[in-house]
């Protein structure tokens, strides 16, 4: 059922996107800094957003919008400009076909995804639909829902903050139209053709991303992971309260209030290093986490992807199941991999002397499809950090573990 959103939910938001987007998904200082300009005025007509479902979007057609980069380095970005202008281009071809844009889509589940989609259709008066492409927060574009469906994703736009506009028109292979098929390898080839882009100094490693254009009878089929924007508000809500007050209460709420498979797969313990660098529009690194009697690497590529327990032989997690953080206590409790350095390279200061855990959730079913499409660019994705085994889904027993 349609909703609407206003500023002051956006803060209880991008808190449960923080959370859902597994370490990634762009970091909570990047959301919050576009959350608290989100007032009338030019920018913004009108102050509230109305979300709808995907059964509801039937009066017009739909885009998927996204920041598309290193997620630290979109923190001091103040309006979505990128993302705002990509969305123009669309707009344009659209008109000129005699169509109308209608939606956005967020990409993925996440504190930055989410407040983008919402900020970029508020911008516009359009509506924002209650899904997105994975569930969770994804480092490359083959491993959404939008890529599998064999959604057209002719034009594709990517604009920097400083309007800097850049367009592909990539048709797949032995498909003349390119309305159906090789979507997901056409996917593949637009990320390896953006990457290099956004790391040129005009981009500064990010870029406002707009492609996949879905008319109404798409959407059913692009966005089978659905109420995901909802959900994150829920719960969102429920941090901000202070009902979660500890790990064990938070695994119970997702198991319990959500159907999600869920559990503790490390801790509670304390961050004892982080070595990160970004490159490629990527933040790369590794977080370790000590306990009394093991330590927990959790390696990422902008989203946590594979987790390892030094007392274990096999992985204790991995994409594309999620991988997230929680601090028990007073204070911000949920935090991506970006949020936990400040800018000059110390711990965040709310994670000092608190128990943080890293909870496991299992990834949405058309992710972890045996031999699908986005389950095999993920073990890609993992053989690159040095896993060479087969996946290991975190909700059967006895695996990941």
């Amino acid at each position: 059922m349609a909703f609407e959103l206003k500023q002051s939910d956006l803060e209880a938001l991008l808190q449960g996107g923080c959370f859902f987007g597994s370490g990634g998904g762009g970091t909570l200082t990047s959301a919050r800094h576009l959350a608290q300009n989100f007032v009338p005025g030019p920018y913004y007509p009108e102050q509230r957003i109305r979300v709808v479902t995907v059964e509801e979007a039937t009066e017009g057609e739909a885009v998927m919008v996204a920041y598309l980069g290193a997620p630290v380095a979109i923190n001091q970005v103040t309006y979505p400009e990128g993302p705002v202008r990509a969305v123009e281009q669309i707009k344009a071809h659209l008109e000129k076909n005699g169509r109308k844009l209608a939606y956005i889509v967020p990409p993925e589940s996440g504190a930055l995804g989410f407040t983008v989609a919402c900020l970029v259709a508020a911008h516009f008066g359009l509506a924002v639909i209650d899904a997105d492409g994975a569930g969770r927060a994804v480092p490359s574009l083959p491993m959404l829902t939008f890529a599998a469906a064999g959604i057209n994703p002719r034009p594709t736009m990517l604009v920097s903050q400083d309007g800097l506009q850049v367009e592909l028109d990539v048709t797949p292979r032995g498909n003349e139209n390119g309305s159906t098929g090789h979507q997901q390898d056409v996917a593949a080839i637009i990320e390896q053709m953006l990457r290099p882009i956004v790391s040129v100094q005009e981009f500064k490693q990010f870029g406002g991303l707009a492609m996949w254009i879905m008319g109404p009878s798409e959407l059913a089929q692009a966005l089978p992971i659905r109420g995901t924007l909802s959900r994150a508000l829920q719960l969102g809500r429920l941090l901000r309260q202070g009902e979660l007050d500890n790990a064990s209460a938070l695994v119970r709420c997702l198991q319990e209030k959500f159907g999600l498979a869920a559990r503790v797969v490390f801790g509670p313990g304390r961050i004892v290093s982080i070595k990160e660098e970004t490159a490629g529009g990527f933040d790369v690194g590794k977080v370790s986490i000590d306990t009394d009697g093991a330590q927990c690497t959790v390696v990422y590529q902008n989203e946590s992807l594979l987790a390892w327990d030094s007392s274990k032989g096999l992985p204790i997690g991995m994409a594309p199941d999620s991988l997230a953080y929680f601090a028990d206590g007073a204070g911000q409790q949920v935090f991506t991999n970006g949020d936990l350095l400040q800018a000059d390279g110390t711990l965040n200061p709310q994670l000092k002397g608190r128990p943080l855990s890293v909870i496991g959730i299992a990834a949405a079913a058309p992710l972890r499809e045996p031999g699908g499409l986005i389950l095999d660019s993920f073990m890609a994705q993992v053989a690159q950090l040095g896993y060479l085994g087969p996946y290991l889904p975190l909700a059967e027993e006895g695996s990941a573990q």
